[in-house]
């Protein structure tokens, strides 16, 4: 396996111009695979390089970067956990637009979804929904009664599901079909066979709307400045006060030390939050299926509201780590918090990027 980037040079945040040069140079030919190119973007990002800056130099739009940056970090971490080398070489020459989907599991379960995905030969669009059925499954502490933990079993409980949920027969039958192709073991089999024919229809209980709030005016976007104190003061009195830096798009604001503050509106939501938090993400872990590129968002969370509503999101702990989700029945696992709403950065203008999803493999 080759690699574009300079020997041993990866983190480094002093590589000289000749070496970002020979980078941006292989990306515009197209040297390489994939994976390289998304190792190669993400170091020239690292290294000072903005994704519109790439773009113009060699072609990559930046919602095709941040594909290939995500892809060739999923790949990665399927190589360490260990896969078939089959899957390992068909996803080393494409499928990026599959393996972008693994992102939000763990690098167990990626490695395991890129097995299955490779083994049924799946597109993106299904590998989105086969990673979505895996990581719902993976919250059970054990499995439903008929399923294994393995992967096909997971996205075949998860056609199961579905299926039990709907009225239409033919919907019903197309989603059975597809849990008996990607399931694993003989009880799963039977559990799927018995809906062809218990036509009992389960009532569905549909996800509430995304609190999301992009601010349109200036004056909604609060300015933090330091105090000096009361009169009299003195000059030195002035050079003692801290100068807040602040963090774009949010005006996040870092003092000294790893804590950081950001202001917000005074929005009601807000204002009456018992214990609020921010968590910063990008907007596709929430809408997973968006066409434009991913942004950066912030969470407001609540963590004093831990008492499950059908009609909220609520923080989680996901294998060790902080996930959103929710969940049309009360979870048997602990909830840390209440999303309150997730607000996006003010744009001084809205650029299209890409109306139509990109493959970009071989």
């Amino acid at each position: 396996m080759t690699n574009i980037l300079p020997n041993n040079t990866y983190n480094s945040h002093n590589q000289s111009t000749e070496e970002a040069a020979e980078l941006i140079r292989r990306l515009r030919q197209k040297e390489g695979s994939w994976v390289e190119w998304g190792q190669a973007c993400a170091y020239l990002q690292k290294n000072g390089y903005n994704p519109q800056e790439i773009f113009e130099s060699t072609g990559f739009e930046p919602i095709q970067q941040n594909q290939v940056i995500v892809g060739s970090q999923v790949y990665a971490s399927i190589e360490k956990v260990g896969v078939s080398e089959a899957t390992s070489l068909h996803y080393f020459q494409k499928g990026s637009d599959v393996l972008y989907e693994l992102r939000l599991l763990n690098h167990e379960e990626r490695a395991a979804a890129a097995d299955l995905t490779f083994q049924h030969q799946v597109d993106c669009e299904e590998a989105r929904e086969v990673a979505r059925a895996i990581k719902d499954f993976s919250r059970f502490d054990n499995p439903p009664a008929g399923f294994s933990r393995h992967p096909g079993d997971a996205v075949a409980y998860h056609c199961w599901k579905l299926a039990k949920q709907n009225s239409d027969l033919k919907v019903r039958s197309r989603l059975i079909a597809k849990g008996l192709k990607f399931l694993h073991t003989l009880e799963t089999r039977q559990k799927l066979e018995q809906l062809l024919t218990d036509l009992t229809v389960d009532p569905k209980r549909t996800a509430p709307t995304l609190p999301f709030y992009r601010p349109n005016a200036d004056a909604e976007i609060p300015r933090i400045v330091p105090v000096v104190g009361n009169l009299p003061l003195t000059l030195q009195d002035i050079n003692k006060i801290t100068r807040a830096k602040e963090i774009k798009p949010f005006n996040i604001i870092k003092l000294s030390g790893e804590q950081a503050w950001v202001a917000l509106p005074g929005w009601q939501v807000v204002l009456s939050a018992e214990d609020p938090i921010v968590i910063l993400c990008n907007s596709d872990r929430f809408l997973p299926q968006t066409q434009t590129c991913p942004e950066k968002v912030m969470v407001i969370v609540d963590c004093a509201q831990r008492k499950w509503e059908t009609g909220s999101y609520f923080m989680v702990e996901n294998n060790g780590e902080l996930d959103f989700q929710w969940f049309a029945d009360i979870p048997d696992f602990d909830l840390f918090g209440r999303v309150l709403v997730i607000m996006r950065p003010k744009k001084i203008f809205d650029e299209l990027l890409s109306l139509d999803s990109w493959q970009f493999d071989e």
